[in-house]
C-alpha cells in the first residue's frame, strides 16, 4: 500500500478530531465580522477557496482566497489565515514575512518544529493529520473540515459518508476513462479544483475542473466517450442530460462533497496503479516547494 493510499484511509478519523477540537480555537481562527482572507499554495490554495466561499456563504465576513504568490498587498484585511502543511512553503514564509505584524496572520500546519510557526502570529497545529506523502489528502480536508466545524457547518454526516466513500466501490467504468472534468458550485468549486489536482499528480490524468455553470460555455467541448464529467454537490438542472448527450461518463454528486473529495481521491490512486505509476513519486514534484 503506497503512502498516499494509507494516508487517505485515515480521514474518518482525522475530521472526527479536527471537529471536536475547532472550539478550542476561538482566538486563532477568524472571528465572525472580520475581513479575511485564506492563503496557500497548490491543495492548500484550493481549500483556501473552498474555506473562504463556505465563511462568506454563512454570513460570518467578506472572505478572499489567494495563491500565496498573488496575495494583493494593496487590500487590507483584518486577518490572514495561511495554509501550509510542511510549514516550509517558500510563498507563503515570503507573504508572512512581507506582513511583518501589520495584520493579524494565523498559520495552520502539521509540523510544530517549522519555520511558519516563528512567522505566524498564530499557530494551529494538526500533527495528527500529517503526512509521509508528496500528494496532499488527509491534512487538507482535515484543516477544511476545521474551518467548517469553526463555522458550525460540520456535521456527523460528512464522516459517516468519508467511510461510505472509503469502502463502497468506485463507479463503474471510471477507470477506464481517459478524461476527467471536475465541477462545483460555490464552495464546492474548490474541491474539485483540487479532484482535478489530484488526478494529475497521482496518475499523470488529463483533468479538469470548473463551476458547474461555466462548463457549458466552452469546457463542455472536450468531453466525449472515454470521459467522465463528476458534479460535487447538487448539480444545475439539465446538466445530467447535456453530459450524458456528449457521450462522457456522469458521475453525480452523492455524498458530502467533501466526502466525494475522498472518492477522487481513490480514483486518482487506482487510475496511477492501474497505469504501473507510483503515486508516493509524482513526476517533477516535491512534499514542500522551497525555493
Amino acid at each position: 500500500m503506497s503512502h498516499v493510499e494509507d494516508e487517505l484511509t485515515g480521514q474518518p478519523e482525522c475530521w472526527t478530531r479536527a471537529a471536536n477540537e475547532a472550539a478550542r480555537y476561538g482566538k486563532e481562527l477568524p472571528a465572525p465580522g472580520e475581513r479575511v482572507a485564506i492563503v496557500g499554495c497548490g491543495t492548500s490554495y484550493f481549500m483556501a477557496q473552498a474555506a473562504a466561499a463556505l465563511r462568506e456563504g454563512a454570513g460570518h465576513g467578506e472572505t478572499d482566497a489567494f495563491a500565496a504568490s498573488e496575495f494583493p498587498h494593496h487590500r487590507r484585511y483584518d486577518r490572514i489565515v495561511a495554509l501550509t502543511r510542511s510549514g516550509t512553503t517558500t510563498e507563503v514564509l515570503d507573504l508572512l514575512a512581507l506582513l511583518g505584524g501589520a495584520t493579524r496572520t494565523t498559520a495552520i500546519t502539521a509540523d510544530p518544529h517549522t519555520p511558519v510557526v516563528r512567522a505566524a502570529d498564530q499557530v494551529v497545529v494538526l500533527d495528527y493529520a500529517d503526512e509521509r506523502s508528496v500528494v496532499q489528502t488527509r491534512f487538507a480536508t482535515t484543516a477544511l473540515t476545521l474551518l467548517r466545524a469553526h463555522l458550525g457547518l460540520h456535521t456527523g454526516a460528512a464522516v459517516t459518508d468519508a467511510r461510505t466513500a472509503l469502502a463502497a466501490p468506485l463507479p463503474e467504468g471510471l477507470l477506464e476513462c481517459g478524461q476527467f472534468t471536475f465541477l462545483g458550485r460555490g464552495w464546492t468549486v474548490g474541491l474539485a479544483n483540487e479532484a482535478a489536482l489530484k488526478m494529475r499528480e497521482a496518475s499523470l490524468s488529463w483533468a479538469e475542473a470548473y463551476p458547474a455553470m461555466e462548463y457549458r460555455h466552452g469546457p463542455i467541448s472536450v468531453s466525449a466517450p472515454g470521459g467522465a464529467t463528476w458534479m460535487f454537490g447538487a448539480a444545475p438542472e439539465g446538466l445530467a442530460g447535456q453530459v450524458r448527450g456528449t457521450g462522457a461518463l456522469w458521475v453525480p454528486g452523492e455524498l458530502d462533497p467533501l466526502a466525494e473529495l475522498v472518492r477522487a481521491q481513490r480514483l486518482a490512486v487506482a487510475v496511477a496503479a492501474a497505469r504501473g505509476l507510483d503515486p508516493d513519486r509524482p513526476r517533477h514534484l516535491t512534499r514542500s516547494v522551497i525555493l
